[in-house]
């Protein structure tokens, strides 16, 4: 339609090449530098794709668009804020999508599971999923023992991704931002807390006190949301916060699963009072939605205003 879509990949010092896609308008004037998006997939218990999951693909497999459905009302977000005026780029975070965990690697046991199955079947993928699902305390253990942490792992790759940006002479260097859902806004957290780089965030779905998700939600999160120690020295809103006082934006839903309304609350009201104290009160926007674990049509275009507001 009236995007420019590239297939770009770079290597890591580690695993395998990262794949990706960075979009913007076919429309652009050639010297024209444009505000660049750095757009962070979810988790959603969904290995087995990455990127796909918030870009447009040709010939989305069902199981692909039911997901998007259920999470995004059916929209690939990250190509619909290419088509506003944003340089795009979606990559696939460690271990998703072109990074997963390779069947033909794993033992012989759990490659049984895969026989007779043809690989990109609904069967496959499902399989794929719960899969990575059981695997992942073994990942977070090995990475622990290794002596790194997983948000020290995607953080340096999603680092990584605004190196990439800097190359491309589409993107204004002064104008990046990031955002995501759910896992996405738990590397947003991290994206922007750690890199001045960013200079606009989206949080969707993943702010709460961390004494109340502990307390009461452990059980409902992934293990890429450990760094030892860190929760009695900072608590979620204050992670988020070293960004400050660069916009912000926090979605948050009222009926979420993965969280207390309560530790939601009080993790707005902290970072209210964080962007106050520092005199910029307008820079933080904290919204609150009806409904389940999300990021809808509504959500989303609220958040495109925050980043057409801040960004272009």
């Amino acid at each position: 339609d009236s995007l420019v879509i590239e297939e770009i990949s770079y290597d890591m010092p580690y695993g395998p090449r990262v794949r990706g896609l960075f979009m913007y308008p076919k429309d652009r004037s050639v010297d024209e530098k444009m505000p660049a998006v750095v757009a962070l997939h979810d988790h959603g218990g969904f290995k087995y794709f990455g990127k796909e999951k918030i870009a447009a693909i040709p010939n989305e497999p069902p199981i692909l668009r039911e997901f998007k459905k259920t999470c995004y009302e059916g929209r690939s977000w990250a190509t619909e804020l290419a088509k506003r005026g944003f340089a795009v780029l979606a990559v696939d975070a460690f271990l998703f999508g072109s990074r997963k965990i390779p069947v033909e690697s794993l033992n012989e046991e759990m490659q049984k599971q895969f026989r007779g199955l043809e690989p990109g079947s609904r069967e496959y993928i499902e399989k794929y999923n719960r899969l990575a699902a059981d695997l992942e305390h073994i990942v977070a253990k090995t990475i622990f023992a290794a002596g790194s942490t997983w948000p020290g792992i995607f953080t340096y790759e999603d680092r990584r991704s605004i190196d990439y940006l800097l190359t491309r002479p589409e993107v204004d260097p002064s104008r990046i931002g990031c955002g995501g859902l759910s896992g996405g806004g738990l590397r947003t957290i991290f994206l922007a807390g750690l890199d001045p780089r960013i200079k606009c965030a989206v949080c969707i779905g993943f702010m709460s006190t961390f004494r109340e998700m502990l307390r009461n939600h452990i059980k409902c999160h992934t293990w890429m949301l450990y760094v030892p120690h860190l929760p009695r020295f900072l608590d979620m809103p204050d992670l988020i916060s070293l960004h400050a006082p660069a916009p912000l934006m926090v979605q948050y839903n009222m009926d979420d699963e993965l969280y207390t309304l309560e530790g939601q609350r009080k993790a707005d009201q902290k970072l209210k009072q964080i962007y106050e104290k520092m005199g910029h009160p307008d820079n933080y926007c904290g919204r609150f939605y009806p409904g389940p674990h999300k990021f809808d049509v509504e959500m989303q275009e609220d958040a495109f205003k925050w980043f057409e507001k801040w960004l272009k």
